[in-house]
């Protein structure tokens, strides 16, 4: 039996024995662990949509953003309705990983769907920049509140993050049900932290009064004067601003529709529910984190930490043993789920680019699934793109936040735009509230983008908005290549087109030296029973021409002649492209080149040896009447054989 390579060695090593397609049906996700790995990322980002509202109204309208917190969590959660009733219905209706790409495509067309496409791709590689990110702040705001010499950690920041996505990375290429083991209970600590919070937070409100924070401490971001903002015109701008930050509350919402091919049938049923009860949670923590925030003023800091969480953590649980034990709960708990948060694309995106890829928008090795049955190419393009905007930003939460809702809310107007198409075009019950519905959605959606693309357009918003349109070109790109290279090889001639037209085939012989591996090669020459077998020796050193021809009128060992062709400038390839070419220049010749390629298991033998059997392919591959067949020959078993007192044999 042979022996595998060691690459495939280490990689059983790294993620375990190899799944065979059919385990495919056993590595789907029951409700409970679906709603925490795909669930992670939208419910984690109630740790920071809150924040994000307060860091575009305190330096405007000072105290006063405290109030306009509610009115605009307000807001937020009628968009988060809004899109629950929309994406119910995606995930009814289409069962099949894709979400808006799939509803854009079937009711748009293949083209249109494209901007679907590039808005959940482009989003689910900012996720796991931010939900990283804003993880590692969890974790450096607990250092700061703790004190104790731990508070120098903010050079942390890209190395922690960077580490996680590896380690994200990992844990999604050992398989789907390993990491629905490893990423699920993350989601049930936070649920149950926020809600020890909330609960602690209320008993203390009700009978002591909750403490607030000092709008004016060292870090944090200046704190403007009401009057500045709200008295003279900028009011609604900053609002429709704040509005727009605090919608990345709502990102990681369409994962579920993206990834319900994950799912145990029936599908789309398990998927609604899971949806729904997502979107609960959701809501209640949006709106408990943006209550404390307008009791306690909780402010965000300029470099991200302490985070508005972390602050109302250690106003709500105070000092002593027992607060220090309750504000690590919380925030070890938070920064897991931002964490696994970012683990959602690595459940989407593979999903979704596997299904643009069979579509022909994509290259199709991303259809392709890998040691574990994960979709290996997409998660490892998705680690290597996340980890650059990582690099390029330096794990800035209020950088990638930029870049953040334009993806993710493109995709909800194509999602809520083609539902009303559908709807549009069917005679069924509540049709006219199912077209108001996902038709306000998808009105609402585009308004989101237009604000932040407007509202963020310096702050580099402006990369998305060239993106897009790039992005789209690309895919579009991409499918009229496969299309046009389908149209060129899939063309079906008359009858009997697959029967040779040449009268002759002849076959060449590429000889190097005279050992088992030339000998291998024209004893199959012979099993092809061919009009004519020639051995052809390029003679670029003439002294071992000489020797070789000498040796090779000495052996009885074989029955062709050698041919010795005459290579002076040493361009070997371009030499045997012109004897293939005048030996095919009559068209009804066929000439197969048989190339004995020696092949060497040790990295010593690899080493001293270079093969030239794919370099003579490609020379050889714009010939119209010529084939190339590289014949391995293994010289380390060889030399096994010899080692063992037997003699080496040429198969």
């Amino acid at each position: 039996m042979p022996m595998d390579r060691l690459a495939y060695r280490v990689k059983r090593r790294l993620l375990g024995k190899p799944l065979t397609t059919e385990r495919i049906s056993d590595e789907k996700l029951d409700n409970r662990t679906a709603l925490g790995v795909l669930a992670s990322d939208c419910i984690s980002s109630s740790a920071y949509g809150s924040e994000e509202i307060l860091r575009v109204l305190v330096p405007v309208v000072g105290a006063a953003a405290f109030s306009l917190l509610m009115p605009v969590t307000g807001a937020i959660l009628f968009v988060l309705v809004l899109l629950t009733l929309c994406y119910s219905d995606v995930v009814t209706i289409y069962t099949r990983a894709g979400g808006s790409y799939v509803v854009a495509r079937e009711n748009f067309g293949p083209d249109v769907a494209q901007i679907a496409a590039v808005a959940l791709l482009v989003d689910y590689i900012v996720t796991v920049a931010v939900q990283v990110s804003a993880g590692t702040n969890a974790i450096i705001s607990l250092a700061h509140l703790l004190g104790g010499g731990w508070t120098g950690m903010d050079h942390l920041q890209l190395p922690i993050s960077v580490g996680v996505v590896l380690f994200l990375t990992y844990g999604n290429l050992r398989g789907v049900r390993e990491a629905g083991r490893l990423f699920a209970l993350p989601a049930y600590l936070f649920m149950a932290a926020i809600g020890l919070l909330l609960v602690v937070s209320a008993v203390r409100g009700l009978t002591s009064g909750l403490p607030r924070a000092d709008l004016h401490a060292a870090g944090a971001i200046p704190v403007g004067s009401a009057g500045s903002g709200w008295l003279y015109g900028a009011s609604l701008f900053m609002v429709l601003r704040a509005f727009a930050n605090g919608g990345s509350s709502l990102t990681g919402l369409e994962a579920i529709s993206n990834g319900i091919s994950a799912f145990r049938e029936p599908q789309g049923r398990n998927a609604r529910r899971t949806l729904i009860a997502m979107s609960c949670i959701l809501g209640v923590l949006v709106l408990g984190v943006s209550t404390l925030a307008h009791f306690t003023h909780a402010v965000p800091y300029g470099d991200g930490t302490p985070t508005v969480i972390a602050q109302e953590a250690h106003f709500a649980f105070g000092g002593g043993a027992l607060g220090t034990a309750g504000l690590v709960f919380v925030q070890v708990a938070t920064a897991l789920i931002l964490y696994t948060g970012a683990n959602t694309p690595f459940t989407g995106f593979p999903y979704l680019a596997s299904f643009v890829a069979e579509d022909r928008f994509l290259p199709r090795q991303l259809t392709r699934r890998g040691h574990r049955l994960a979709f290996s190419n997409g998660i490892i393009s998705l680690t290597v793109v996340s980890l650059a905007l990582l690099l390029v930003t330096r794990a800035n939460v209020d950088k990638l936040v930029a870049l953040y809702a334009i993806g993710v809310f493109t995709a909800f107007t194509m999602a809520g735009a083609g539902l009303t198409a559908y709807h549009l075009r069917r005679r069924e019950r509540h049709r006219r509230l199912k077209v108001g519905v996902n038709g306000l959605a998808a009105v609402v959606s585009a308004a989101v983008v237009l604000i932040f693309a407007v509202t963020k357009f310096t702050e580099g918003a402006w990369l998305v908005v060239v993106v897009f349109p790039l992005g789209v070109w690309a895919l579009t790109r991409i499918n009229r290549e496969y299309r046009r290279e389908a149209s060129a090889l899939g063309t079906l001639q008359a009858p009997g087109a697959d029967l040779p037209h040449g009268r002759r085939h002849h076959v060449f012989v590429l000889v190097e030296t005279l050992d088992l591996a030339a000998l291998k090669a024209l004893r199959y020459a012979h099993e092809l029973r061919p009009d004519e077998i020639r051995a052809v020796h390029f003679a670029i050193d003439e002294p071992h021409a000489r020797r070789l021809s000498a040796q090779w009128e000495a052996t009885a060992a074989t029955s062709v002649p050698l041919e010795l062709v005459d290579c002076p400038d040493r361009r070997l390839r371009h030499a045997m492209k012109e004897l293939a070419a005048r030996t095919t220049e009559d068209g009804r010749t066929w000439l197969t080149v048989l190339v004995p390629h020696r092949t060497y298991t040790g990295f010593l033998g690899r080493l001293l040896h270079r093969g030239t059997g794919e370099a003579m392919a490609k020379a050889l591959e714009q010939l119209p009447s010529v084939a190339v067949t590289v014949l391995p020959f293994d010289v380390s078993r060889a030399l096994r054989s010899l080692d063992a007192g037997r003699e080496p044999q040429p198969d």
